[in-house]
């Protein structure tokens, strides 16, 4: 069976995967783009913006396997948009323009389903009201014998592991201090008995924690 994966997911060292104060113009609220910085010089981030040049090194190592073997991916609501309710713009595509860096179908997680949205590339944003199962199984069913990414936010990846349902967990500790926000750790203690835990410190001071699945 493919596996469950979350990749490049960035918390503090207090535990917060984005800051107060979301917004259309704040993506991560007052946390700015501070959890995100370790990533942007990236060859893996430069390629995505379509260029040539970019950082090598751990953090890209760890980065680049992002969406190695990723056939679909399921995202919540406020990782699309910080819109809360009945849409009051469908016109809306994203944050990441005509052409998202998916290029896979994407299953968005919302008490407010709407019709779905095909971009450039071959990313299709579908709207769905569903427990993290059925989302998984229509995710899969979209991702044939490929792998499903869970993109975030907080939200979404605490309740994936809270139903045991992560196989793989790549963590970027950031060594800032946020503290409010959302937090991904609450409600999950003894979370690291299920997986094989390693660790690396990369030289921009990000701690890389992969949780693995036995």
């Amino acid at each position: 069976m493919s596996l469950v994966r979350v990749h490049n997911f960035s918390i503090s060292i207090d535990g917060f995967a984005t800051g107060e104060g979301q917004s259309l113009d704040a993506p991560f609220g007052h946390a700015g783009s501070r959890l995100h910085e370790w990533f942007f010089p990236t060859r893996t981030f430069q390629h995505m913006l379509g260029k040539s040049d970019g950082r090598v090194g751990v953090d890209d190592a760890i980065a680049g396997t992002w969406d190695v073997g990723i056939g679909a991916e399921i995202m919540g609501r406020n990782k699309f948009s910080a819109d809360r309710g009945p849409w009051e713009n469908e016109d809306w595509k994203g944050w990441w323009g005509s052409n998202p860096p998916f290029h896979t179908p994407v299953f968005i997680l919302t008490h407010h389903p709407r019709p779905s949205v095909e971009m450039e590339g071959g990313t299709t944003f579908h709207f769905i009201d569903a427990t993290p199962q059925e989302a998984l199984r229509q995710a899969r069913e979209a991702a044939g014998d490929l792998d499903v990414r869970i993109g975030g936010g907080p939200t979404t990846v605490r309740e994936f592991l809270a139903e045991d349902l992560v196989d793989q967990l790549h963590i970027a500790v950031v060594p800032i201090v946020l503290g409010r926000g959302e937090r991904l750790w609450d409600g999950l203690e003894g979370l690291e008995e299920r997986f094989k835990v390693e660790s690396v410190t990369a030289p921009s001071g990000v701690t890389h924690m992969t949780f693995t699945r036995p």
